[in-house]
C-alpha cells in the first residue's frame, strides 16, 4: 500500500505517483518526466548537473529546445511535488530528501531486516515496467541495469518469500510467489525449483512439469542454455506419477486436498531436523496427535518434501496385527525403500543377507548361498549407513504405537547410530493409544542424549480454521466466514479431519443443526468419544463424503473398514467382486482423498473416527459378514 502522505512512486512494476494518497496529475506519467523525477530520486545525494541531464533525455534536441523541455519538465514537477521539493540553479538540479519517497527505498529496508514478505509485496513487475525512450541512449543504458539490478533483487526476494510460505505449509501460496518470480525472469532457476515444489506438494505434477519445460524453452531461447542438474533431477521426481502404492498427483474426479494450515510451528521443527540431518547430524523425531488431528498429514509432508530433496526415502506404516510379527516393522522399512536404496550394495553381504530374512527382493539380490551369520540389528545399522552414505535418508514410520516389541527395542540404537549419518528417523505416534506409554523411555532419551525433537500435533486454533473456511468456501463473505468458523470449532473441537470433512459437506449444501451441543463433552477425549459419542453433524459429513464417492470406491472403502486390517487390492478385488484394475483405480481416489494409507505392503484405513462411523451408518452388519467371508478364514 502506498503512504497515505507525501510523494509516492511506485517503479517496482508499471509506474505509479501518488500524492497523499491520490494519484499525481497525469502530466508527472509523460515519459520523460517521469523519466527524470525517477532518475534524480535514484541519483547519488539525489542531485545532477543540467547537462548531464540533458545529455541524458534531450540529446536528440537542439540545445534551446533541449533547455526548454527541461524547464517546462521542472515546472511539473515542482507543480506536483511544491515549489520547495525541486532545487534548480544555473548548474544543478536537486530532489529535497523528503520529497518523493520510492518503493525501492522501502523494499531495501525490508530485505535488510529480513521482511521478505513485505519486500515480496512491493515487487509487481520489472523496474519501470512499460516505459521505453528509444531517442534517449545514455537513460536507457542506465534503465537496462536498474532492471538487471531490480529485477534480480525482486525475483530473490520472491523466492525468500515464497521458501517462508512453503517452510510454513502454504504450498499454494508459495507456488504463486514462484510464479510471480518467473514473470519478470523467465530464466530464474531457483525461482522455477520453488514454484515446482510447491506445485508437486500441492498434487498438481502437470503444472510442476509444465514450469520445468517453459524453463528449459526460455533458458535456451534466450541464454542459449540448459537447466542444471539440479532442476532436471527435481523435475524427474516430479514425473514419478506414482512412489510405491502411494499416487503423487490428484487422480481424475478427485477432490483438492486442503491446505495445510495452522503447522507453520511443526514444519519449522520438522524442516529443521530435516535440514540437520541432510548436513550430516541424524535426527529422530516423534510426531505425536490424537487421531484426527493430523499427525499421519504431517509426516506425509515430511516425506514428500524429503522425495523432492532427491533423499533416499524408506516409508512405512503399523497396524495392530504387526505386534505379534517379529521385525514386522523393519519389514516395511526394508520394503518401503531401504531395500532398494543407491548405495545398499556398500553394505556387508553378511549383513544383506540377514536383512533379506524379511526381504524377498533383497534375498534374491544377496545370492542363495549368502552366509546370514550377522545379528538383524546389526544388519539393520550397516544397510541404513549404507544408504545414508550414498545419499540422505528418511526412514518414515506411521501409527508406530504398534509396531512389534523387536524393532521397537531397536529404536534407541537406530537413533544413537543415525546420529553420525545424514538420516532422519521419523515415528508417528497415536497419542491417547494403549500403547503410547512404549514410547516413554524414546520420548525422555531426546530431552537428554539422543538428537531430534517430539513435535505433538494439537487441534486447530480459531485462525486455522478460518483459512480453512476460506479455502472452502471463498464466496462467503468475512461475516459468514467467522460464523461459520465458530460453528466448526464448536461442532469439530478443532480436529483437522473433522472439520475438512465438514466444510466440504457445507460447500455441498449439507444443512447444520443450530442446536446441536458443543463436543466433546468436558474432561473426554476423542479417543473416549468413540464409537458411539460422535455429534451427529460429524457423522452426517462423514456419511454424506462416503455417498459422493462412485460406487466402487464405496464398495472397496467398505470392505477394507469391515476386514480392519492391512489389504492387498486383490483382496478387496476377492471380497468385493470387482476386478482388480477398477480396485486399484478405487483405492489411487481413496488414498489420495485420505480415507485410507497406503505403503509397500498394503492399504488401511487411515483412521479409526472413519471405520466407526463408516461401520455404524453406512454398512450393514451382513454387509461386513460377507466382505469378511470372502477373504478371512
Amino acid at each position: 500500500m502506498p503512504p497515505s502522505s507525501g510523494a509516492y512512486c511506485r517503479v517496482l512494476g508499471p509506474a505509479r505517483v501518488t500524492i497523499n494518497g491520490a494519484d499525481a496529475p497525469p502530466e508527472i506519467l509523460w515519459r520523460k518526466h517521469l523519466a527524470l523525477l525517477v532518475y534524480l530520486a535514484r541519483s547519488p545525494r539525489r542531485g545532477r548537473t543540467r547537462e548531464h541531464l540533458l545529455g541524458l533525455l534531450w540529446s536528440d534536441r537542439d540545445e534551446r529546445q533541449a533547455r526548454h523541455s527541461l524547464s517546462e519538465a521542472l515546472r511539473v514537477m515542482r507543480r506536483a511535488l511544491g515549489d520547495e521539493a525541486v532545487q534548480a540553479d544555473v548548474d544543478q538540479v536537486r530532489l529535497e530528501a523528503d520529497a518523493l519517497a520510492l518503493d525501492t527505498d522501502l523494499f531495501s529496508e525490508r530485505s535488510e531486516r529480513g521482511d521478505w514478505a513485505g519486500a515480496a509485496s512491493l515487487v509487481e513487475g520489472m523496474f519501470l515496467e512499460g516505459l521505453s525512450i528509444p531517442e534517449a541512449n545514455e537513460f536507457e543504458t542506465w534503465l537496462a541495469a536498474e532492471r538487471t539490478e531490480w529485477g534480480a533483487r525482486g525475483v530473490a526476494a520472491l523466492v525468500r518469500h515464497a521458501d517462508a510460505l512453503l517452510a510454513a505449509g502454504d504450498a499454494g501460496g508459495a507456488a504463486a510467489e514462484g510464479r510471480r518470480a518467473l514473470a519478470i525472469d523467465r530464466t530464474a532457476e531457483v525461482a522455477a525449483r520453488t514454484a515446482m515444489r510447491a506445485l508437486a506438494l500441492m498434487g498438481d505434477r502437470s503444472g510442476a512439469l509444465r514450469i520445468a519445460d517453459d524453463l528449459g524453452r526460455a533458458l535456451e531461447g534466450e541464454l542459449g542454455a540448459v537447466p542444471t542438474p539440479e532442476t532436471t533431477r527435481l523435475a524427474e521426481r516430479i514425473r514419478e506419477a506414482r512412489v510405491g502404492r502411494r499416487v503423487a498427483a490428484a487422480p481424475p474426479a478427485a477432490r483438492a486436498r486442503p491446505p495445510l494450515v495452522g503447522r507453520a510451528a511443526e514444519l519449522n521443527v520438522l524442516g529443521a531436523a530435516w535440514g540437520r540431518a541432510r548436513a550430516g547430524t541424524g535426527q529422530i523425531v516423534l510426531i505425536e496427535g490424537e487421531p484426527g488431528e493430523g499427525k499421519s498429514r504431517l509426516l506425509d509432508e515430511l516425506v514428500a518434501r524429503a522425495r523432492l530433496d532427491d533423499a533416499t526415502v524408506a516409508a512405512a506404516r503399523a497396524v495392530p496385527a504387526d505386534q505379534g510379527v517379529a521385525w514386522s516393522a523393519l519389514a516395511g522399512i526394508l520394503a518401503g525403500g531401504l531395500a532398494d536404496a543407491p548405495g545398499l550394495t556398500a553394505a556387508p553381504p553378511a549383513a544383506l543377507a540377514a536383512l533379506g530374512t524379511l526381504d524377498a527382493g533383497l534375498a534374491a539380490r544377496a545370492g542363495a548361498g549368502a552366509a546370514t551369520s550377522v545379528a538383524l540389528p546389526a544388519a539393520a545399522s550397516a544397510a541404513m549407513r549404507a544408504a545414508a552414505e550414498e545419499r540422505p535418508l528418511l526412514l518414515a514410520l506411521d501409527d508406530a504405537q504398534w509396531i512389534d516389541p523387536q524393532t521397537l527395542a531397536l529404536l534407541p540404537a537406530m537413533a544413537r547410530d543415525a546420529a553420525r549419518w545424514p538420516m532422519l528417523l521419523a515415528l508417528g505416534v497415536a497419542r491417547g493409544a494403549p500403547d503410547d506409554a512404549r514410547f516413554d523411555e524414546l520420548r525422555s532419551r531426546l530431552e537428554r542424549d539422543l538428537q531430534g525433537a517430539v513435535v505433538r500435533v494439537g487441534r486447530l486454533d480459531e485462525a486455522a480454521l478460518r483459512a480453512l473456511v476460506a479455502w472452502a468456501l471463498p464466496q462467503y463473505r468475512e461475516e459468514e466466514t467467522g460464523r461459520l468458523q465458530r460453528r466448526i470449532e464448536r461442532d469439530t473441537a478443532g480436529i483437522p479431519l473433522l472439520a475438512v470433512a465438514m466444510l466440504e459437506a457445507v460447500g455441498q449444501g449439507f444443512q447444520l443443526n443450530p442446536e446441536a451441543p458443543a463436543w466433546p463433552a468436558a474432561q473426554r477425549t476423542l479417543v473416549d468419544s468413540l464409537p458411539n459419542d460422535l455429534p451427529a453433524a460429524v457423522i452426517g459429513t462423514i456419511c454424506l463424503r462416503f455417498r459422493t464417492l462412485p460406487a466402487g470406491a464405496q464398495q472397496v472403502l467398505g470392505a477394507a473398514a469391515a476386514i480392519d486390517q492391512r489389504v492387498e487390492p486383490a483382496t478387496l478385488a476377492a471380497a468385493t467382486g470387482l476386478e482388480l484394475p477398477r480396485v486399484t483405480e478405487a483405492l489411487d481416489l481413496l488414498e489420495w482423498e485420505r480415507w485410507v494409507a497406503a505403503d509397500a505392503r498394503g492399504y488401511a484405513l487411515s483412521t479409526p473416527i472413519v471405520r466407526a462411523i463408516l461401520l455404524q451408518e453406512m454398512i450393514t452388519p451382513g454387509q461386513a459378514r460377507r466382505y469378511r467371508a470372502a477373504v478371512l478364514p
